[in-house]
């Protein structure tokens, strides 16, 4: 490209030829001064004055509603997974124990790892795998438990006493404890009600007397009753035993007394249930919060579920008013 410069001498304009380079230099110095002025643009607005770019602000809310809806959702599954392990450890325990049913492997229960899934979406897809093997469960149990006929009436389900609010106190629970005549720590497999020498022990299901024994030390007088199904139950330290060996017992039929015969420091009535041979919580099969006559009234509508004709101790007690 040529330009014209005026020559004062001559008093004309000249043409002066530019170096095929000076428009490449041009060209560059005006890149290198947009560039730098964007730069400090960008410098001036981000670090001086603390402000995001317009696309990197909107990115920003976007993200902070995604993880406000994330924490909602993992707290709502927290819930949901406290909820169904609650309802698994009672399917466990209690549930499949008294219909002799074998516990749910935990590898059944997971679901199948996808190592593509982020957590968030594994933790919704192990949920929904436990919740599916969890009503199969129970969909099992609830068949059994309408087929079951008589176990119903055998499975040692209320309290050995009658729950009357000040007549006893819940002494040694099931589980470890300190040995209360030689130390030390042992394992305690039953529970014990701590009331008066003389108050009533009834049986808690159906059954026939296994083992009638009169004993100084130990379990003192005890009584075992095998239910059937897996089941059976002990009632230590008696003062009193009113059945015999091979005897058929209906469930609120009086067994005995309390007492505080064999190893025992007060009299108490050391109760017991035993599923296939290993001693289990008695706490998980009775309700202490029932009233007296609610209790007489499972007992009535279990024996009348079940045709039993027999009137029980308590039903005969009720009758009399005492």
């Amino acid at each position: 490209m040529a330009n014209y410069v005026f020559n004062p001498i001559t008093l004309q304009y000249e043409v002066r030829e530019e170096p095929r380079y000076a428009k490449y230099v041009r060209t560059g110095l005006s890149i290198l001064v947009v560039g730098g002025l964007c730069f400090l643009y960008f410098w001036l607005f981000t670090s001086v004055l603390g402000m995001d770019l317009p696309k990197t602000a909107r990115l920003k809310k976007e993200n902070a509603m995604w993880q406000s809806k994330i924490a909602l959702a993992e707290r709502q599954l927290d819930i949901c997974e406290e909820t169904l392990q609650g309802i698994e450890e009672r399917d466990d325990n209690v549930y499949r124990s008294i219909f002799g049913l074998n516990v749910i492997p935990e590898e059944v229960k997971a679901a199948k790892p996808d190592p593509q899934a982020d957590p968030l979406t594994a933790r919704i897809n192990s949920l929904t795998k436990r919740a599916y093997v969890q009503s199969m469960a129970l969909d099992e149990v609830y068949g059994i438990a309408l087929n079951a006929g008589d176990m119903v009436s055998h499975i040692p389900a209320v309290p050995p006493i009658l729950p009357k609010s000040g007549s006893y106190r819940m002494a040694s629970p099931f589980g470890y404890r300190t040995d209360p005549v030689y130390g030390g720590t042992r394992f305690h497999a039953g529970q014990d009600f701590a009331a008066d020498v003389g108050y009533p022990v009834y049986v808690t299901g159906d059954g026939v007397v296994e083992k009638v024994d009169y004993g100084f030390t130990g379990y003192g007088n005890e009584i075992i009753v095998d239910h059937g199904f897996g089941y059976r139950t002990r009632y230590a330290h008696l003062s009193r035993i009113d059945v015999a060996k091979g005897m058929k017992v209906t469930r609120g039929d009086q067994i005995g007394a309390i007492g505080k015969t064999g190893k025992a420091t007060g009299p108490h009535l050391h109760y017991e249930v035993i599923y296939k041979g290993n001693a289990i919580n008695p706490y998980s099969y009775m309700n202490l919060d029932m009233t007296v006559e609610e209790y007489i009234a499972m007992i009535t509508r279990r024996r009348e579920e079940s045709g039993t004709r027999k009137k029980s101790t308590l039903e005969l007690l009720k009758e009399h008013g005492r």
